[in-house]
């Protein structure tokens, strides 16, 4: 199963194009040989169904299934014209929700582009947020995926206060070039207490949260068992990471600029915008 799926997936990858402006878009009659509809007519019909659904759920038929005339090669040098469709992402979407149940493809369609519809609307509503509000969203998947790490440090034998700061140390020193968790706190030019996490801005989070979910996928995928083991995951996966965005070209995170609030500041101003928000709505009623 898991074979199949891989390639499945790859096959519904094969067909997507990408236009100059980066929006992305699958044609119909690529799609259908993969849905394993060998007649047109038969895929035309689960079409129609999508296009209706597109319509009850109060979206445009016309921008997510915009229809294109294309020419096909006949028989003896002839050629006709036919129609053919420009899908969206959840164009897609809805002609696999809407296609024959008992093809396993189809099931793998559904769950392809659904995963990949919602990483869209997650990854557009993200890009919509000023700094400030994308500070707190990835802070807080920082939180939640800190206590995972630190379950599965422990499992993997990392006990004790000062076992735990030899794995952070660890994994600070691969993403920081060697800098151990005081050096990257006084290279802020932090105060005693105040945490490292609470004063990076958007980008160096995402850094430190692709090291933290990484490391601890790696840990209970290679069934770590001991605090050596750990330590070097941790750093390894940093350090990997570290290499990755050398490669890009990418501003190093012990360069990148320090916010002037913390992320506590952050939440109170916000905190405070809402209450403001939801003042002025009851003074308008």
């Amino acid at each position: 199963m898991a074979r199949l799926e891989s390639e499945e997936y790859r096959s519904f990858e094969s067909i997507r194009h990408v236009r100059e402006d980066g929006s992305e878009y699958w044609v119909a009659r690529e799609l259908a040989p993969v849905l394993e509809y060998t007649k047109w007519e038969n895929f035309a019909k689960v079409v129609d169904r999508a296009m209706l659904a597109c319509k009850n759920s109060g979206y445009a038929v016309t921008g997510h299934f915009p229809e294109v005339r294309k020419t096909i090669d006949m028989p003896k040098t002839a050629s006709k014209s036919v129609i053919d469709y420009d899908l969206t992402r959840y164009a897609c979407y809805l002609i696999v929700q809407n296609g024959d149940p008992r093809k396993e493809v189809i099931a793998l369609g559904q769950t392809y582009f659904a995963i990949q519809t919602r990483r869209s609307e997650v990854a557009d509503a993200f890009n919509r947020l000023d700094e400030s509000n994308k500070r707190l969203v990835v802070r807080g998947n920082v939180r939640q995926w800190n206590r995972l790490l630190a379950e599965a440090a422990r499992t993997a034998g990392v006990i004790t206060d000062e076992e735990f700061a030899v794995f952070q140390n660890a994994g600070y020193m691969g993403l920081y070039g060697g800098m151990t968790v005081a050096d990257v706190h006084d290279n802020k030019g932090l105060n005693e207490g105040e945490k490292i996490l609470d004063f990076m801005g958007s980008t160096e989070l995402i850094a430190n949260l692709f090291r933290i979910s990484q490391t601890e996928e790696k840990l209970k995928r290679d069934k770590a068992s001991t605090a050596v083991e750990a330590n070097d995951a941790h750093r390894g996966v940093a350090e990997k990471i570290r290499r990755a965005m050398v490669e890009m070209g990418a501003t190093m995170p012990e360069n990148l600029p320090k916010p002037d609030k913390s992320i506590q500041a952050v939440e109170r101003e916000e905190l405070r915008k809402l209450r403001k928000k939801d003042d002025r709505l009851m003074l308008d009623e």
